[in-house]
């Protein structure tokens, strides 16, 4: 069973929200961060992302741009830009796009649930991406951006959050980028319990995004744990902030690939390679998306292809019957020689949520082919997850993105 708790959440005061709220630290590059904090001085992203700051020079992973982040957000919480609340409580938290919305409940998750295995996840970390978060939970002794957790549907669950919708937000905005964001808090001894009581019947959690920042709350957690041998396990670091969506209200987008040369090969040839493997299909010049599992589109040359995988996969682990994965074993790595797409820098990933004319765009300026693909299915994210496996590089794009500084959980009084 799962243990997901309230908390006494630090929050904007009301009608600082959407002048406050920013996009997750990661989507940004140095040079855009520093544009965007130019742009809304106060945007939680100058905390997030502490070295915009600071000169263009300086490290930043330097520790004074932690200790920067934490005058900022202790500074803000001063003037009263911040407010925390007087008892633990549920936040539920709306997004719509395009619309399309999606319903979580923003609460804290368990450390011992991740280690156990309760919270699953389908992605493998890297320690120096995980070293900045962990500095920055640290130093700050606060979590200031949520995960995004899914599980899947809870008719017990579902029927608390529709009741509490039908009250009043405390927030409700349309961000720039024009996705509606609302915010309901849930403080209501009875309605707590019954929603505990809810994920009590929940047996895994998956982790949709936001493997870094949360396996950097858990090495706090366990480094504060080492620093405190009498450690109760209800200490706030012992928890790290998140949000739950249930599985039905979930859609993954396409994560699309661009390689910048054709290992050697003239066109002609790699189209002759490819159907080997796929039926290969002239398209014309206008953009197609997939249309089914098992069909991948391509830009090569100024013209689009569909490619329909030829070879039986049923058998295959949960991973190898994934699109991106039959893409790796038989283009990516046998006729383009990426072996370890990772660390190789012959190609990119180009979200979903950029487009199609994305990829055309990139082909016409620095890369030779794109691929498009049929996007992940929240299942398949459960069946890799649950067979304990992980999912290839890059093979979900959630959307819309929660936004970082609306709720900030503080792990140390």
């Amino acid at each position: 069973m799962a243990n997901i708790r309230p908390f006494s959440g630090v929050r904007p005061r009301e009608g600082l929200e959407d002048k406050i709220a920013a996009l997750p630290y990661d989507v940004y590059n140095r040079k855009e961060a520093l544009a965007e904090t130019k742009k809304n001085p106060m945007s939680f992203l100058r905390i997030d992302r502490a070295e915009t700051q600071f000169e263009e020079t300086t490290d930043m992973y330097a520790p004074c741009v932690y200790e920067k982040a934490k005058e900022l957000l202790y500074g803000m919480i001063e003037k009263g830009e911040f407010v925390k609340e007087e008892k633990p409580c549920y936040y539920i938290y709306e997004l719509t796009m395009d619309g399309r919305t999606q319903t979580g409940i923003a609460a804290c998750a368990s450390v011992d649930d991740y280690e156990s295995g309760v919270i699953k996840k389908h992605e493998n970390t890297r320690a120096e991406k995980e070293e900045d978060r962990i500095r920055h939970v640290d130093i700050c002794s606060a979590q200031t951006g949520p995960i995004f957790l899914a599980y899947r549907a809870k008719a017990k669950i579902n029927e608390q959050v529709d009741a509490v919708k039908r009250e009043a937000p405390l927030y409700d905005f349309i961000s720039e980028d024009g996705i509606g964001h609302k915010m309901w808090r849930i403080a209501d001894d009875e309605r707590i319990r019954m929603i505990e009581e809810g994920f009590r019947e929940v047996q895994e959690i998956y982790i949709a995004d936001g493997h870094h920042r949360c396996a950097s709350a858990v090495k706090v957690a366990l480094k504060r744990r080492a620093a405190h041998p009498d450690y109760t396990g209800t200490e706030e670091f012992n928890y790290f902030l998140s949000v739950l969506f249930p599985d039905e209200q979930l859609m993954i987008m396409d994560y699309n690939r661009v390689v910048k040369d054709l290992n050697g090969y003239t066109p002609e040839a790699f189209l002759d390679k490819l159907s080997k493997a796929f039926r290969v299909e002239k398209l014309g010049k206008e953009a197609v998306r997939p249309a089914v599992k098992g069909e991948i589109t391509m830009y090569l040359e100024g013209e689009w292809y569909r490619l329909t995988y030829q070879k039986d996969n049923d058998g295959a682990d949960p991973v190898g019957r994934l699109d991106v994965s039959i893409l790796q074993k038989e283009v990516l790595t046998p006729l383009l020689g990426i072996e370890d797409p990772k660390t190789d820098t012959r190609i990119d990933f180009v979200g979903g949520i950029r487009g199609l004319a994305e990829l055309e765009r990139r082909v016409s300026e620095d890369c030779k082919v794109a691929f498009a693909m049929y996007p992940t299915s929240i299942q398949e994210l459960f069946d890799v997850s649950d067979a304990g496996l992980l999912m290839p590089p890059k093979s979900t794009w959630f959307e819309p993105k929660l936004r970082s500084g609306l709720l900030i959980h503080e792990i140390e009084a």
